[in-house]
């Protein structure tokens, strides 16, 4: 089986074909993404970049775009002083099918 590593979205991921994962989210046209790994391990064959391989590319289908994640809440407070301040934000992500490590 064959994995790889690749960067997006100032992460690295470990994938293999077939498995989903959610990455920040892309502005891209279209439902296919494409990235040039970084690490791939094929079996007891490994290959690493300097910083990526050239030639290979692992190959993602956009299963979903605009994916919003779990709220966090920051909260301020400032006891006796009647300062409270809550902020909320959820993180929008990119769901991906990996097709094929190249």
């Amino acid at each position: 089986m064959k994995k790889a590593v690749i960067a997006t979205g100032g992460k690295q991921y470990l994938v293999a074909e077939g498995e989903t994962i959610e990455v920040e989210l892309l502005k891209q046209e279209g439902k296919t993404a494409t990235f040039v790994p970084l690490l791939v391990i094929d079996g007891d064959k490994i290959t690493v970049g300097t910083p990526e391989i050239k030639g290979a590319k692992v190959t993602a289908e956009v299963v979903s775009d605009n994916v919003q994640g779990d709220k966090v809440t920051a909260i301020r407070y400032k006891p006796k002083k009647r300062v409270r301040k809550v902020r909320g934000h959820r993180q929008r992500y990119t769901v991906l099918r990996i097709s094929k490590i190249a």
